[in-house]
């Protein structure tokens, strides 16, 4: 005999509005998966059925859960080209982010402690990795062409005369990011890392040797009064959370010159094409309230990342063709500002 939560993903297929608010005033359970674990919010997405979606979000249905395949209802409105529906539920995902960050949450949930345990374990150094010790990718050779763009976009914005200006850099990993850095010879170039590992290799490698370069040695919390203010700064660390980046991005006024230009690592959600969108919608709108516009720069990475790139990693941290480097700074035009 037919359930109620099958009755109501069927009206939902059906697109018959009436039927689907009769069923949910009803009490039908908004966030049953049907035989095929699809919700009734991701038959509403993939067949475009906009109202509908807006009805079942409104009754509470989960925005966020996942069928068997790893596809959110917004993954489905947006590869069936539905773009109604993809606001809807874009707008529902950035709303509730602000409010709950139930997908950070989620994440810091299933990789425990995070930033502090990262920093008491061993890692290992190969020669187009850095791994931790859960096997876990800490950063990867097939990043070096984004870093490389991370560089050029922070090296953007100089001193006088046309001189690279003063850079700043948190979390040196392979050095990918600090290697480009380095080319645009910056007047001068700082870089904090956490990891004892690391920095004892960054001093066998000379780095604490270079002209017009400081290497801080703590965790970017812990020395922040040791800082100045600079013309380029990007932010890469690992083992941290979206309210850890949110917590630097609340620095970024007294961190950056008005003038100045930031970025950071792009890998919010980068297992999931549809949370990754809402994620770079939320960090533009956390970064828009403190004074900052976000330019999203899309660089195809598909082919970087054949399936032989991930041999020995425990799971892939980025998925998706597509990475969408960011480009922060403070609008020329001070009527674009917030009131205050």
């Amino acid at each position: 005999m037919e359930n109620e939560g099958e009755k109501l993903c069927a009206a939902v297929r059906d697109g018959d509005h009436s039927r689907v608010e009769q069923l949910v005033r009803g009490g039908a359970d908004v966030s049953c998966f049907d035989g095929s674990g699809f919700t009734p919010l991701m038959h509403a997405a993939e067949n475009g059925h906009a109202s509908i979606v807006k009805l079942l979000l409104e009754y509470g249905a989960p925005w966020n859960a996942l069928n068997p395949s790893g596809q959110s209802a917004g993954d489905l409105a947006m590869e069936s080209g539905h773009q109604e529906a993809f606001d809807l539920l874009l707008n529902a995902g950035i709303q509730a982010e602000l409010v709950l960050g139930t997908i950070a949450r989620r994440k810091k949930s299933e990789d425990g402690e995070g930033g502090k345990s990262y920093l008491e374990e061993r890692i290992c150094f190969s020669e187009d990795r850095l791994m931790d010790s859960e096997s876990k990718a800490v950063m990867m050779e097939w990043e070096k062409p984004l870093m490389e763009a991370h560089a050029k976009a922070v090296c953007s914005s100089g001193a006088d005369g046309g001189r690279v200006g003063h850079i700043l850099n948190v979390g040196f990993g392979m050095g990918l990011v600090d290697t480009a850095i380095q080319r645009y010879s910056p007047l001068s170039h700082t870089i904090i890392e956490a990891h004892p590992d690391v920095y004892d290799r960054m001093i066998r490698t000379g780095w604490t040797e270079k002209p017009n370069t400081k290497v801080v040695f703590g965790r970017w919390q812990d020395v922040i009064p040791q800082l100045e203010t600079y013309d380029g700064i990007f932010f890469d660390t690992y083992g941290e959370y979206y309210e850890d980046l949110r917590e630097f991005h609340e620095l970024l006024p007294t961190l950056l010159k008005p003038d100045g230009v930031y970025s950071f690592f792009n890998g919010l959600c980068g297992d999931n094409a549809f949370f990754h969108v809402v994620y770079c919608q939320l960090v533009a709108l956390e970064l828009g309230q403190l004074g900052y516009s976000t330019e999203f720069v899309p660089l195809p990475v598909k082919a970087c990342l054949e399936e032989k790139v991930w041999e020995g990693v425990r799971q892939k941290y980025w998925q998706l063709d597509t990475y969408y480097l960011p480009v922060c700074h403070i609008p020329c035009d001070a009527d674009s500002l917030p009131a205050e």
